[in-house]
């Protein structure tokens, strides 16, 4: 029986405090697979542990998540790719489940849902945004991902090669999420325990600084992915502005024949022209996106899933 190859991918900044102890946890979880370690310039011996683990460390120089996600994703082949926060705040012996349910479930995206096993695993201000973020893809783009803000995943070969990152920041897990979608792919889930930080390993993430990023970065995808519905909205805007501004106009001239606010008329004309022109411009734009979604499901399938299993 053919086993498949496994790529353990692990994006780290100044986690010298959790890294070693992270790559000895997957080694031990998972001995045939590659530790890989990419660096983020890191100020602290991150790379020095991780080497001394025994992990394949490279470094990424441009800064942020995203940037680092998209180089391990260029640079690495395998059949699978498990990629974790370096952070030690994941469970690693949920990772031969993780792969077995992309194995014989056939998905290309297996995401540990995580369930706070310590009081100081979860910031208050962390639980409610993800909650709020996932809320607000799964209405837009599909309810089929929990947590989505999760750093422990699971991805096939054809999703790795078919994703068009384009976010360098903590949003790469909103783009993940939303191809996966997007395209349709099989999607599993896995509950998992969610620890606090090791002593001397402190959290990257702004809550506010970067929740505010990833709610630009959806509403971004949102124009992007249903340009026709977010350009519907802002026309029915404008519609509505521009009904409400004639209503008095045209009471006063069905009572006189005349038309006293001539500029008010020309304004509630124009806004009227933009509703319309926001409309086409959703038009014209969906008939791009349909074209782009094409193109990324041609890639999606040019990849074989492995079938050695």
């Amino acid at each position: 029986m053919t086993q498949p190859t496994v790529a353990v991918l692990i994006p780290c900044y100044n986690e010298g405090a959790a890294i070693a102890r992270v790559v000895a946890d997957f080694k031990s979880a998972l001995p045939a697979a590659t530790i890989y370690v990419y660096d983020n310039n890191s100020k602290d011996d991150t790379v020095a542990a991780a080497q001394k683990a025994g992990a394949v460390v490279r470094s990424e120089h441009q800064q942020g998540k995203g940037a680092v996600v998209r180089r391990m994703f260029r640079d690495i082949e395998a059949d699978f790719y498990l990629m974790v926060d370096g952070d030690h705040t994941y469970d690693a012996s949920l990772a031969p489940k993780l792969l077995e349910l992309a194995v014989t479930e056939r998905s290309d995206l297996v995401n540990c849902i995580r369930r706070d096993t310590e009081q100081a695993a979860y910031r208050a201000g962390h639980r409610l945004g993800n909650v709020m973020l996932t809320g607000a893809v799964r209405r837009i783009f599909g309810d089929r991902v929990h947590d989505m803000l999760s750093g422990y995943k699971v991805f096939s070969r054809r999703f790795v090669k078919s994703f068009p990152i384009t976010s360098i920041g903590f949003g790469i897990e909103t783009e993940l999420t939303v191809h996966a979608l997007e395209l349709q792919m099989p999607v599993s889930h896995l509950d998992g325990p969610y620890k606090g930080r090791l002593e001397g390993s402190v959290s990257k993430l702004n809550t506010y600084r970067d929740g505010f990023r990833i709610l630009w970065l959806i509403v971004q995808l949102f124009k992007h992915e249903r340009p026709l519905t977010f350009f519907s909205i802002i026309g029915l805007f404008f519609a509505l502005l521009s009904i409400a501004l004639s209503i008095p106009l045209l009471e006063v001239y069905l009572q006189t024949g005349l038309v006293p606010r001539l500029p008010t008329g020309v304004l509630a004309t124009g806004i009227m022209l933009l509703g319309f022109l926001s409309l086409v411009t959703g038009l014209v734009l969906d008939t791009v996106t349909r074209g782009r979604r094409e193109a990324k499901m041609l890639a999606y399938l040019g990849q074989p899933f492995f079938e050695g299993g």
